[in-house]
């Protein structure tokens, strides 16, 4: 992958995190940074994964939201259970 498959992968991701939140219904107790983040993540893994069923733009896209949207959800679970034992 090359710098600038990196540097549009981290600001899709960006995007990615946001568009994850927003697919997971109910409220997240994840601070929106921690969402962001994970976004990232879900970038380059619903990248490779879309990228190797079909390498068209539309269907990464929607692969990457989501990969985010599971991600979130699962952090979520985490988060919440961790947040209220504390």
């Amino acid at each position: 992958m090359e710098i600038s498959g990196i540097i549009s992968a981290l600001i899709i991701g960006l995007i990615i995190g946001a568009l994850g939140r927003l697919v997971v219904p109910g409220k997240q107790h994840l601070p929106i940074w921690l969402t962001l983040l994970l976004g990232i993540v879900a970038a380059f893994i619903g990248g490779w994964i879309g990228g190797m069923i079909w390498d068209a733009f539309l269907f990464v896209l929607i692969v990457q939201v989501l990969v985010a949207a599971g991600i979130v959800y699962l952090a979520d679970g985490m988060y919440s259970k961790n947040a209220n034992t504390a």
